[in-house]
């Protein structure tokens, strides 16, 4: 069952998800840095030097395995720093961004493998 919530996680989210997962990498498309919209993103668990967190732009979402790049948290501002506040979402969340439009809802589906 999904829950929708709208939020504003502001400057401290973004510290603050910046110093939890500081050396962590996230899995992040290419398009993101172009400003494509909407900007979507996921989290699963975390797994190994990951933060377990994807994130991409556009409507489509590719089974490629070559789709998402692996940069640490901490270069996410020269991708996009609009997703950085919504990194302190923990795993099973899930964002949409799009100009005017926030939305965020947890997705169990996401926590079990």
């Amino acid at each position: 069952m999904d829950r929708h919530r709208k939020t504003h996680l502001g400057t401290t989210g973004c510290r603050k998800a910046i110093q939890y997962l500081r050396g962590e990498k996230v899995g992040i498309v290419r398009n993101v840095r172009a400003g494509v919209w909407p900007i979507n993103g996921l989290r699963h668990p975390p797994a190994a030097d990951t933060c377990g967190w994807y994130i991409w732009a556009g409507a489509d979402l590719s089974e490629d395995p070559d789709f998402f790049v692996p940069p640490h948290v901490e270069h996410l501002a020269e991708w996009s720093s609009i997703v950085i506040p919504y990194l302190a979402l923990p795993p099973g969340w899930r964002f949409l961004l799009a100009p005017g439009n926030e939305d965020i809802w947890y997705d169990e589906s996401l926590l079990t493998p």
